[in-house]
C-alpha cells in the first residue's frame, strides 16, 4: 500500500513539473496598444512594415490594395510602399531566397500576415522592444520573449543598444539610437497596430456590422413583445 502510495506521488511529480517549468519560464508581456480604427497609426505602421519587415518577411496573405481601406490612396500605395515592380493588386511577398535565409538565420523566416493572430499583439508589441546585446550567438543579439532568437535586431539603429541584467531580468539602454525611448515605443506599437490590422484586416467591419445586428434584434425583440401582447389581448 505505501509503495503504491509513493507511486502515486511520483506520477503526480512527473505530472508538475513540466507545468512548473513552463510557470517559471512565463515572460511578462507588455500591453499592445493596438486601435484599428487608428488610420495614422496603421499607416505609420505600414510604413515601417515595409521598409524594415518586408526585406526578409513576406505578408502572402495581405494585398496592398487592402491599404486603401485604411486611407492611403492608390498613389500614395505606388510612390511609397512599392518596390521592384510589384503592383497594387499584388500580395506583400518578398524576393529573399528561403534556403539563403534558412542558412543565414538557422531558420526561413515565417510570413508575418497571422504572426498577430498566432502570438498575440502583446507577445509582438513586447518582443520587437526585447532585444538585447548578446555576442555569444551568432548575430550578436538575444531577446527576453523569445530566447536564443535567430532573427537579428533590424530596428537596431532606431532604438540603439539594450543590454540584460541578468539579476533583475530587466534591460538597460546603453547605447542610444536615431529615435528616443518613447519615440521607438511609439513606433513599435505602430508597427504592432498595423500587424494586428494585417492579420484581420475585416475585424473592425465585422464589430460594426455587429452593432448593426444587436441593434437589429433588439428593435425585433420589441416588436415581437408588443404583437404577442396585441394577440394574447382578447384571451386575457
Amino acid at each position: 500500500m505505501k509503495s503504491l502510495t509513493k507511486m502515486k506521488k511520483v506520477l503526480w511529480l512527473l505530472v508538475l513539473m513540466p507545468l512548473v517549468a513552463f510557470a517559471s519560464q512565463e515572460v511578462h508581456l507588455d500591453k499592445a496598444p493596438v486601435d484599428a480604427s487608428n488610420h495614422e497609426s496603421l499607416q505609420r505602421g505600414a510604413r515601417t512594415f515595409v521598409n524594415y519587415c518586408l526585406n526578409c518577411h513576406s505578408a502572402n496573405y495581405m494585398r496592398y490594395n487592402r491599404l486603401l481601406e485604411i486611407g492611403l490612396t492608390e498613389k500614395q500605395i505606388k510612390e511609397n510602399l512599392l518596390f521592384a515592380g510589384d503592383k497594387v493588386g499584388d500580395t506583400m511577398k518578398v524576393a529573399i531566397n528561403k534556403k539563403d535565409a534558412a542558412k543565414w538565420f538557422g531558420a526561413a523566416p515565417p510570413d508575418l500576415s497571422v504572426e498577430v493572430r498566432a502570438r498575440g499583439a502583446d507577445w509582438v508589441y513586447t518582443y520587437m522592444r526585447g532585444f538585447y546585446r548578446d555576442y555569444s550567438r551568432p548575430s550578436g543579439w538575444n531577446n527576453t520573449v523569445f530566447d536564443k532568437v535567430g532573427m537579428p535586431h533590424v530596428l537596431y539603429a532606431l532604438q540603439g543598444e539594450q543590454e540584460l541584467d541578468h539579476e533583475t531580468h530587466q534591460l538597460k539602454l546603453v547605447k542610444p539610437g536615431a529615435l528616443s525611448v518613447d519615440e521607438y515605443d511609439a513606433l513599435v506599437a505602430d508597427l504592432t497596430n498595423f500587424m494586428a490590422y494585417m492579420a484581420e484586416p475585416a475585424k473592425q467591419q465585422r464589430h460594426q456590422l455587429g452593432w448593426f445586428v444587436l441593434a437589429f434584434l433588439g428593435l425585433l425583440l420589441v416588436l415581437t413583445y408588443k404583437l404577442k401582447k396585441a394577440y394574447w389581448k382578447e384571451v386575457h
